[in-house]
C-alpha cells in the first residue's frame, strides 16, 4: 500500500504539487491521470525519494522509502526507460541491481525471460530501441518480485503485443493482491486497465473512485434517435415525458432513455426509426470534463485561436520538473 499525505513540492514560487493526500490499495490496477504539468511525474518522483518534499510525507508498507532496507524487495518503479547503464548488457544492468538489494541471481533470468529479452540478454542497452528499453525498465520494477509496482507510461514504445502483455500482466498482478499504481496519458489503454483513479490537476486532487463512478459523474450519457418521421417523433416523444434535442442533421438526443423504451414507444406509433443507438461516455469524454479549468499548457490553432483542452496532450509526462 502507499499512503501520500499532504504531499507538497514547490519550486520557487511555483506549487507543483499542493498538499495532496491519497492511499493506493492492494488488489486493483489504480490510475494516475492529470494534464500536462499536473505534478504527476514530481509525485512519483517524491514516492521514491527522487525528489525532496517541501511538506508532507509518503510511506511505502507503512515506512519511508529511505526507511527500506532493500527497497526493491518492496516498490519496484518504472519512471524512465532509459534510466540504466547504456554500456552494460541488459543482464548486466540487472545483475547489479539484484546484488545491491541482495536479490539471487537466479532471479535475473527469471524476469528477462518474463519481459522477453532472453535473446539479447547479453547485449548492450544502449543499442537497444526505445520497446526493448522499455522492456527492460519493466524487468527492473520486476526484480525484486515485489508486492508494490508503479509505472510511468508502461506501454511507450511497446508494439501491439507488448501492449497486450503489460496491461494483462498488470492486472495479473493486481488479482494477487499488489499494489499497482500507473500513470498513462492514454486513455483508451487506461480505460482498459486501470480499475480506480486518481486525478490530479494543477497539482491538487480532483477525484479518488472507481472508473465507473468517474465516468458516469463527469460525463453524459444519452440515446441517439433519427427517424424521416421526426416532427411526430418529437411530439410522441414529449407527450412521453422525454426532452428530445434536435441536432444539426435532424437527429433527436435523449438524455435518460434507454434504447429498449424509445424504439418500443416508437413502434406503438409506427414510425420508422433509421437510427436508434446508445452513447456511452468514454473515459477521455470525462477526463477532459474533470480537467477543463486544470489544463496549463494550450495550443493554439494557426489561426490564433485556442485549441480545446486536448489538442496539448502528447505521449509523455509533463516533464521530470513539475
Amino acid at each position: 500500500m502507499i499512503e501520500v499525505d499532504g504531499l507538497t513540492k514547490r519550486y520557487g514560487r511555483k506549487i507543483a504539487v499542493d498538499r495532496l493526500s491519497f492511499t493506493v490499495r492492494p488488489g486493483v490496477v489504480t490510475g494516475f491521470l492529470g494534464p500536462n504539468g499536473a505534478g504527476k511525474s514530481t509525485t512519483m518522483r517524491m514516492m521514491l525519494d527522487l525528489d525532496l518534499p517541501t511538506g508532507g510525507s509518503v510511506r511505502i508498507d507503512g515506512k519511508k522509502y529511505h526507511e527500506l532496507a532493500e527497497p526493491l524487495k518492496h516498490i519496484g518503479a518504472l519512471l524512465e526507460a532509459k534510466a540504466m547503464h547504456g554500456g552494460r548488457s541488459a543482464y548486466n544492468n540487472l545483475l547489479c541491481m539484484a546484488q545491491s538489494n541482495r536479490i539471487p541471481a537466479r532471479r535475473v533470468s527469471d524476469v528477462l525471460d518474463m519481459v522477453g529479452l532472453t535473446a539479447v540478454a547479453k547485449k548492450k542497452s544502449k543499442g537497444f530501441s526505445l520497446g526493448m528499453g522499455q522492456r527492460l525498465g519493466i524487468a527492473m520494477a520486476l526484480l525484486g518480485d515485489p508486492e508494490i509496482l508503479m509505472f510511468d507510461e508502461p506501454v511507450n514504445g511497446l508494439d501491439p503485443e507488448g501492449i497486450h502483455w503489460i496491461r494483462n500482466l498488470m492486472k495479473d498482478l493486481a488479482r494477487e493482491g499488489r499494489t499497482i499504481f500507473v500513470s498513462s496519458h492514454l486513455m483508451s489503454e487506461m480505460a482498459l486497465t486501470a480499475d480506480h483513479l486518481i486525478v490530479i490537476g494543477q497539482g491538487r486532487l480532483l477525484a479518488n473512485t472507481s472508473m465507473a463512478d468517474f465516468i458516469h459523474e463527469n460525463s453524459r450519457s444519452y440515446a441517439r434517435i433519427r427517424s424521416p418521421q421526426v416532427e411526430q417523433l418529437r411530439d410522441v416523444l414529449r407527450e412521453a415525458g422525454f426532452t428530445p434535442v434536435e441536432t444539426d442533421d435532424g437527429t433527436l438526443e435523449i438524455d435518460g432513455a434507454e434504447t429498449e423504451q424509445l424504439g418500443e414507444l416508437a413502434a406503438s406509433h409506427q414510425i420508422v426509426l433509421h437510427e436508434l443507438s446508445a452513447q456511452r461516455a468514454s473515459l477521455e469524454d470525462a477526463f477532459m470534463q474533470m480537467t477543463a479549468e486544470s489544463v496549463e499548457y494550450h495550443a493554439h490553432a494557426t489561426d490564433g485561436t485556442q485549441q480545446s483542452p486536448g489538442a496539448q496532450w502528447g505521449p509523455r509526462d509533463e516533464g521530470k520538473g513539475v
